[in-house]
């Protein structure tokens, strides 16, 4: 039999000598798992290790690598130290240890906490650890909320870095300090703008230069930041600059909360409104002094350019660089609209530098949501696309079934109380082992009920899920008849979409759409 060890720390490790190393509990938990597959006389096919990642995340590179293994039958056993080093989600408790791995002949053990899957008698105490585990992430997140919460209004800093031109006083726990490395660098781009130099000029002149940019400049002080797998991602950018020039920060105001999380389930975050933020004026040495930041300000008003209408493009924002993946920006030429890559003019040789005409790639997008209206609108074609939704309705399937077993369970449990108690009556138990024995049906049946409210749950949010699919047809609907796309529409219709480098024979420009349908 082969084994697949996996090991999981959550906690940041302190006790590293680099970011490669192991921690000390990942090398005792291997430790531990290596002695009991050798006791069991277990053939130890991998040791999958994910070091600073929570049990929700479900975007463990080593967790993810485990179930592709596991989905191809390269070992025949997955042994952790506690389910919840696995996860801490009940959906994936189901989903994997009671649903995958059965099917792909996957035995799951758990050595603390006793969990095996070749012994049918404990799947009920599988899905109660699950459960707990699910509770405990939930309260866990709703306690770090709080604490979050009280200190982003108390002006302290929680981010895990300092905002380029700071870092974090090592005497004082949530105040910044000044770098003054950085902050030179700062105080430059401050009064370059001011001077009337733009910020694609000063990405430039930075870039020329050879300074890095405020990613590049984490990873050189040792700091454990992840680069941006862009290409080119060291050089200064447009945006770095513009964030720059309008972050309150260097004025010595604590801004927060410009991102909120979704889900504790999930890492995702979206933007807030600036009316959620959390700003704290006062909190720390400014290394912009008020005179140059207001002078900046006005001068970002004056030099704003929307279009004709007051409005920013159609595509702000959505369009990208095929070459680099950088956003593409709005340009005029002889009342002309382009969008343009703008890594081109960064440093020598930065990018391909992707060019379209905004009244071209409209044109090309309307093409083709008629194109796929064709599709859409056709009543045959409809019913065939709707076989995307099949694996949500066999996910929803599946939940309803779990919900059948458990209530089929707690019929058994309340006529086994009921018989129970008739051998009570009898006198063939005493009234202590009927108290007993009830009670402990009692907490089961319990455990069941709370388990059928989060299956139905989960049913509900796949509902969700299957109408928004479904509906795909509606939105097509509404917006095939338009001669000409609106800011609303687009942001309705598409995802991003990607610009190649126009082909010189026949001047067409590979455009690839990722519709938000």
């Amino acid at each position: 039999m082969k084994a697949a060890l996996y090991c999981r720390l959550s906690e940041e490790d302190r006790n590293k000598q680099c970011a490669t190393d192991d921690s000390n509990s990942i090398q005792n938990q291997k430790a531990m798992l290596l002695q009991y597959a050798a006791e069991m006389g277990w053939e130890v096919y991998q040791i999958y290790s994910d070091d600073d990642y929570t049990g929700s995340d479900r975007r463990r590179p080593e967790f993810v690598r485990l179930l592709n293994d596991a989905e191809q039958r390269k070992f025949d056993i997955v042994l952790c130290k506690t389910q919840s080093r696995f996860t801490r989600e009940l959906e994936l408790v189901e989903k994997y240890i009671h649903g995958l791995f059965p099917i792909w002949g996957i035995r799951f053990v758990s050595i603390v906490d006793n969990a095996d899957t070749a012994n049918k008698g404990n799947k009920k105490s599988r899905q109660i650890n699950g459960l707990v585990n699910e509770w405990y992430l939930e309260d866990m997140s709703e306690n770090i909320r709080s604490v979050l919460t009280n200190r982003r209004e108390n002006g302290f800093h929680i981010g895990a870095f300092a905002l380029y031109g700071y870092k974090k006083d090592p005497d004082q726990k949530g105040h910044l300090i000044i770098d003054e490395e950085a902050a030179a660098i700062v105080r430059e781009v401050f009064n370059l703008f001011a001077s009337g130099m733009g910020k694609n000029a000063i990405a430039r002149l930075l870039n020329d230069r050879g300074i890095p940019n405020p990613t590049e400049y984490k990873r050189l002080k040792g700091l454990r930041y992840q680069q941006p797998k862009t290409k080119n991602s060291t050089l200064w950018r447009y945006f770095a600059i513009s964030d720059m020039l309008i972050n309150e920060i260097y004025i010595g105001n604590m801004v927060q909360g410009k991102y909120g999380s979704v889900s504790y389930k999930t890492k995702q975050n979206k933007p807030r409104p600036k009316s959620e933020w959390y700003i704290v004026e006062g909190t720390h040495e400014p290394i912009i002094d008020r005179e140059l930041w207001n002078r900046v300000q006005k001068l970002i008003v004056q030099k704003s350019k929307p279009w004709g209408n007051g409005t920013v493009g159609i595509f702000a924002r959505k369009v990208v660089c095929a070459n680099c993946g950088y956003a593409m920006r709005t340009c005029k030429n002889r009342d002309i609209h382009y969008l343009k890559c703008g890594s081109r003019h960064l440093s020598k040789d930065a990018c391909i530098g992707s060019f379209i005409q905004v009244a071209k790639l409209e044109r090309l997008v309307l093409e083709e949501l008629r194109r796929l209206s064709s599709s859409y609108l056709d009543e045959d074609a409809v019913a065939q696309g709707i076989a995307f939704a099949n694996n949500l309705k066999d996910q929803k399937k599946q939940l309803h079934n779990n919900i059948s077993a458990y209530r089929k369970r707690i019929e058994e449990y309340s006529k086994g109380i009921r018989n129970l108690y008739m051998d009570k009556v009898k006198g063939l138990i005493t009234d202590a082992d009927y108290t007993d024995m009830s009670q402990s049906f009692l907490q089961d049946r319990e455990h069941l009920e709370l388990l059928i409210q989060d299956a139905e749950c989960q049913a509900a949010a796949l509902d969700e899920r299957i109408a928004i699919g479904d509906n795909r047809r509606s939105i097509v609907e509404k917006y095939v008849t338009m001669d000409h796309l609106t800011r609303d529409a687009v942001e309705v219709l598409i995802d991003h979409i990607c610009v190649g480098k126009r082909i010189p024979k026949t001047k067409d420009v590979p455009i690839e759409i990722h519709w938000n349908f």
